[in-house]
């Protein structure tokens, strides 16, 4: 009987062991021994990628999308079963009302340095976070962003859920989609000079080196013109914006003032009047979602990347 009994925990926690699953979150290893059942994803982006693992049945709710965007129709009927928790930032309260075992958030997408709602206020109440990999040089040394940040992010939520398969689909998709959109756009002879527009009329909002921005610009052939900016999101002087000169404009689609109002406000301004995308009206509209971290990132690219192309 000591002998059964002994081999058969030796089973079980083996058994235990091989259920774990360990990823790193920005400068965090964290480890899952079973894939979360009631997970909350904060902002439309992180959302959608939960959404495009198909993991709604693992998830209780979503926060911070309504407070400041809206849903298009493919977004309404992905969450039509879940409820939004918070329109804005969740409190600590919220989370732990819901009884939620997973939060999928990031620094500045849900969570602040030194707020209420970290990783480390939330584990003594059993909420384990996996952090937005762009977001990690709010807490921490990273490279510039990259691609390679969303795909990590699912490959990571791919391994926390118990589908690394269907994440690992997921990505060799668009990493093809892309591909062979890009092998068939023609030479750019230069790389066109690009500038981040996100908001704001006395200091503009801008994408850094950290930002995904960043990412698509080089991923479509462009170079952004604040890609020396050791920040993420971040204002700038418009002085800088005039000096640069940039080619072409991206402006970020969201919130009180519209994209077509942005615009207006470049071309109308006589500080702007040399600017070569001024000039030519060269303005290259993304959503939020399609901006930030998220499946959207490869149509994104694709926008941009004809856009750079057009005459």
């Amino acid at each position: 009987m000591k002998l059964a009994f002994t081999a058969l925990t030796a089973l079980s926690l083996a058994s235990t062991a091989m259920a774990q699953t360990t990823v790193q979150s920005c400068d965090r290893t964290v480890t899952f021994a079973t894939p979360p059942k009631a997970a909350i994803s904060n902002d439309v982006n992180l959302t959608e990628m939960m959404l495009a693992l198909k993991l709604q049945d693992h998830m209780v709710g979503y926060t911070g999308i309504s407070g400041w965007k809206t849903l298009d129709d493919k977004m309404t009927m992905g969450v039509e079963a879940l409820p939004e928790l918070s329109s804005k930032y969740p409190t600590k309260e919220v989370l732990i009302g819901a009884d939620a075992d997973f939060f999928f958030a990031g620094w500045n997408y849900g969570m602040r340095v030194g707020g209420e709602v970290t990783p480390q206020t939330l584990a003594p109440f059993g909420i384990a976070v996996y952090e937005l990999t762009e977001s990690c040089i709010h807490v921490g040394p990273k490279d510039a962003a990259s691609m390679d940040d969303m795909y990590n992010d699912l490959r990571n939520l791919g391994a926390i859920f118990g589908v690394s398969t269907r994440a690992e689909t997921l990505i060799e998709g668009y990493q093809s989609e892309l591909a062979a959109f890009l092998e068939d756009q023609p030479a750019l002879e230069t790389a066109p000079r690009v500038f981040v527009y996100d908001s704001g009329e006395d200091v503009p909002f801008t994408a850094g080196q950290f930002a995904m921005p960043n990412a698509l610009i080089e991923a479509a052939g462009g170079t952004n013109i604040m890609n020396d900016l050791d920040k993420s999101w971040a204002t700038v002087g418009w002085e800088a914006v005039v000096d640069r000169n940039p080619e072409i404009v991206v402006i970020v689609n969201y919130g009180e003032v519209t994209a077509d109002q942005k615009i207006e406000f470049m071309m109308s301004n006589p500080a702007f009047a040399d600017i070569d995308a001024v000039r030519n009206n060269r303005f290259v509209v993304l959503e939020y979602v399609e901006a930030t971290p998220g499946p959207r990132n490869i149509e994104a690219v694709k926008t941009l990347a004809a856009a750079f192309r057009a005459e």
